[in-house]
């Protein structure tokens, strides 16, 4: 890549980390632990990022889903991370820990559903799911 691209995707990246002002988690579930006197099984995790992002939602649209006997909304969203964000997977989840302007965002959990790689990239977006209800 020459000096020119390098500098002006440098100078992109910035700026479209300089939008990410939310903040979230991103954890991968590594087993569980039974308590012994209770018999409560707690999913153990490990941490994989904790930072800045951004949350977008290209559609307002649920996908409607019917596993078993209950009725399911599954909503799609992106969450922008900064390109050092590396080794996300499928199934991992986003924690929203901070959000400057949408106080509805801080608790919600989101699984990676895609992730997204190109050369050019000025920041990590990955598809994400909600269950809604």
């Amino acid at each position: 890549m020459s000096l020119a691209a390098a500098a002006l995707l440098a100078r992109g990246r910035r700026a479209a980390e300089a939008l990410m002002v939310d903040a979230c988690t991103i954890r991968r579930r590594t087993g569980e632990t039974t308590d012994p006197d209770t018999g409560v099984i707690t999913p153990t995790y490990q941490q994989l990022y904790a930072g800045r992002c951004r949350v977008q939602q290209p559609t307002a649209q649920a996908t409607a889903q019917d596993p078993g006997q209950a009725h399911v909304l599954m909503l799609r969203l992106e969450v922008q991370l900064p390109m050092s964000v590396t080794g996300l997977a499928v199934d991992d989840e986003v924690l929203i820990t901070a959000s400057a302007h949408d106080p509805d965002l801080p608790g919600r959990v989101f699984l990676v559903r895609d992730l997204a790689h190109k050369t050019h990239a000025t920041a990590r977006r990955v598809q994400v799911q909600e269950r809604t209800s």
